[in-house]
């Protein structure tokens, strides 16, 4: 097994970037609204605005957890350090190998290199099935952090799933041929998440159309 299955942060990266992008376009006329006192104060997530309809039709606004964005964002710079400073290691007397491509990604992706047996170890390790780099948990954080760009807004499903499949797209472009089995296996288990969020999105929605239905049903 070589190093090179450490590649699910290529996608996370890309992501985070195409995620932001889409953020900043979804949000770009909201800052032209007047914001009102409730949602200024208001935290991430959620936030039903004050009006003269009932609760169960109250309209529910969403604002992004910065806090953990920048703490996501704070992660995965760290662990990316660790991983472009293992691969320097590794490159530590293949010079010839490193020479011929044109960065750390294009040099990984030739697998014209040697792996020492501790850094095949923490590699095994970052991409098993309980690694920080498996399967698990990189889809994991890719949706909580489409989460936290949304507030939870159902409505922005879509636009964070095309967001990380623009993501995935600049990966493999960066990589130069096809990612490896596990980026593809992180690929399949992020859309499964987003096909889920969206599943339960429609079950609330009917549940709450349910709900008004029957709060303004005369004969109850």
């Amino acid at each position: 097994m070589s190093v090179n299955g450490v590649t699910s942060n290529q996608a996370t990266a890309a992501y985070t970037y195409s995620a932001e992008n889409v953020k900043a376009e979804n949000t770009a006329a909201e800052n032209t609204k007047p914001e009102s006192s409730s949602t200024a104060a208001a935290g991430a997530g959620a936030v039903y605005e004050p009006s003269n309809e009932t609760a169960s039709t109250a309209k529910a606004t969403y604002k992004p957890d910065t806090n953990l964005i920048n703490k996501m964002k704070a992660d995965a710079d760290a662990r990316t350090a660790q991983l472009r400073s293992l691969v320097e290691k590794m490159m530590t007397g293949q010079a010839n190998a490193y020479g011929k491509a044109n960065d750390i990604w294009s040099f990984l992706s030739s697998g014209n290199y040697t792996v020492d047996p501790a850094t095949r170890k923490q590699a095994q390790a970052d991409i098993a099935e309980d690694g920080y780099w498996g399967v698990e948990q990189t889809s994991d954080r890719i949706i909580d952090f489409a989460k936290a760009l949304t507030g939870g807004d159902p409505d922005k499903i879509e636009d964070m799933r095309a967001a990380f499949e623009k993501g995935f797209k600049k990966a493999g472009a960066a990589w130069g041929r096809s990612l490896p089995d596990i980026s593809q296996r992180t690929y399949d288990a992020v859309m499964e998440k987003f096909d889920k969020m969206a599943e339960e999105s429609k079950k609330e929605t009917a549940a709450a159309a349910e709900k008004t239905a029957a709060s303004q049903d005369p004969v109850k």
